[in-house]
């Protein structure tokens, strides 16, 4: 398991006196204001959140050593991380975090190897796998759901996927056009 997990992304620049756009990916968007600190991806810029407030669609925050509109740009698209220790744990069997996910081998009910978990998105209809086949090709792409993804074992490194009929064989057949 990943020791740091991405909390969050830094948007524009928001006013003049250094304050940002913050896109927050936990659960509650306010909470990442008592992460901190946070860091940049590689580790080389640490913020703390010195105060947040929601707006439309996203957060404002004032960033602990960010003080005007050309500090602020300058960290657009700037990815935050949270220490794993600072994050409260799964509260139910059914809660990951995206980092323990990625990676995870995805087996058929049999035990058959179909590939690795590469990703997840979601585009506001609930999350999706993406995921690597074994035979490289485009990727399979799987609604993250019980009934898809009946099981899901981070400790073991894997996932066990029922997918519809014919999703992974499709996949080999497109590769087989190529």
């Amino acid at each position: 398991m990943p020791d740091r997990i991405c909390v969050g992304q830094i948007g524009t620049a928001h006013g003049l006196r250094g304050e940002v756009r913050l896109r927050a990916f936990t659960e509650d968007p306010m909470a990442v204001a008592m992460l901190g600190p946070l860091e940049s991806e590689d580790g080389s810029r640490r913020f703390d959140v010195e105060a947040v407030r929601p707006a439309k669609d996203h957060l404002v925050a004032r960033l602990s050593g960010v003080g005007d509109r050309t500090a602020a740009e300058a960290l657009r698209n700037v990815r935050l991380y949270a220490r794993r220790d600072r994050l409260p744990d799964p509260e139910d069997d059914d809660t990951f975090y995206h980092a323990d996910l990625i990676g995870l081998s995805v087996l058929d009910p049999n035990g058959a190897e179909l590939g690795r978990i590469t990703a997840l998105h979601n585009f506001g209809a609930g999350d999706i796998l993406e995921i690597q086949t074994i035979d490289p090709g485009e990727p399979v792409l799987l609604p993250f759901t019980k009934l898809t993804v009946p099981t899901v074992d981070v400790a073991a490194g894997h996932v066990i996927v029922d997918p519809p009929k014919g999703t992974f064989d499709d996949a080999a057949e497109d590769r087989g056009r190529e």
